[in-house]
């Protein structure tokens, strides 16, 4: 046996007491149907985002059973999946780091194939659920999401909020995710120069506890895709962000302005009653606030020194 394992499986768990056996065993059996020496070790990192039910009893005896193959991580209250997921990717100590849902819907059956599509010389592998197999309160969403978030970011993938992911540990432990963001994590490898494709994976109905996700996903997902452009693409550079909005908005407010001026001086038109001299007033003012707002981004960024969010507390570690 190795001294570190070869393969680190992350598993968010929140009130999913019922299924997180049957899990386990499904994972224990396809590695060991895995060809010999293919992976020589794998551990299977539970982190426990804060449950009200038996989730963190059954995982206490998941651990007595198997030992040297299980490891749970456990919050005192709920943090969101992104949490979980950071802190089981700091305590991985393989070189590849696989992520699933503990609800069963995910199938382990294809954990080879994402391994195998990791040999070909990519840095994440995403599962794409192209039989999603969810009411329609969740597919809907999920499709309007993945549009915006591929036309916003030109990340070409079917399907960002597929929990199922396969990473080298170099690229996912270089990336910083908090909030939501860990609908995001191809996007911001790819900002990071890190290569990711995706592989079709089958997807099950839901058989045990309560799904977290609704229509209100879609909201939240909107202002953290703002939030990852933000990061993406104008972190280092938020004048052309804030300065381009100005200039825009200064630029067709003073045409709005000149022509009005036109239409009173040479035309003898009255304009004091119009609404659209409101509007260009409006958009030359909103203007100068944003372009003001870029130097100032420009200036923080310059002065200021990458800080590191304060992670969680973990309350008991197996």
């Amino acid at each position: 046996m190795p001294t570190n394992p070869t393969l680190s499986i992350v598993i968010p768990v929140c009130n999913e007491a019922a299924s997180l056996e049957p899990l386990f065993e499904k994972i224990a059996t396809t590695m060991e149907a895995m060809e010999p020496g293919s992976l020589d070790h794998f551990e299977v990192i539970f982190v426990d985002d804060g449950s009200s039910d038996a989730s963190w009893e059954t995982l206490q005896r998941l651990k007595a059973s198997h030992p040297s193959q299980v490891r749970a991580l456990r919050f005192r209250r709920n943090h969101g999946k992104a949490a979980a997921l950071a802190a089981g990717f700091a305590a991985a100590q393989a070189e590849i780091i696989l992520t699933m849902d503990a609800d069963l819907q995910d199938e382990p059956e294809e954990i080879p194939n994402f391994l195998q599509k990791l040999n070909e010389g990519f840095d994440c592998v995403s599962g794409w659920k192209q039989l999603r197999q969810d009411p329609l309160g969740k597919t809907l969403p999920s499709r309007v999401f993945n549009f915006a978030t591929r036309w916003a970011t030109g990340v070409k993938i079917h399907d960002f909020n597929c929990g199922f992911k396969a990473y080298r540990a170099e690229a996912i432990q270089g990336i910083q995710i908090y909030g939501e963001l860990h609908r995001y994590i191809p996007v911001l490898l790819a900002a990071e120069g890190f290569t990711t494709t995706e592989i079709p994976v089958q997807h099950h109905r839901r058989t045990h506890g309560v799904s977290k996700y609704g229509w209100k996903r879609l909201f939240k997902g909107g202002l953290d895709l703002i939030t990852v452009v933000m990061l993406t693409r104008y972190l280092k550079r938020p004048g052309h962000l804030f300065g381009g909005l100005g200039l825009l908005s200064a630029i067709t407010g003073f045409s709005i302005l000149a022509w009005l001026s036109f239409d009173k001086i040479v035309l003898g038109s009255g304009i004091g009653h119009r609404p659209l001299l409101q509007l260009g007033i409006l958009l030359v003012i909103l203007g100068v606030q944003l372009i003001s707002t870029g130097l100032i981004g420009e200036l923080i960024q310059f002065n200021s020194k990458s800080k590191q969010q304060k992670a969680p507390k973990i309350t008991e570690t197996l």
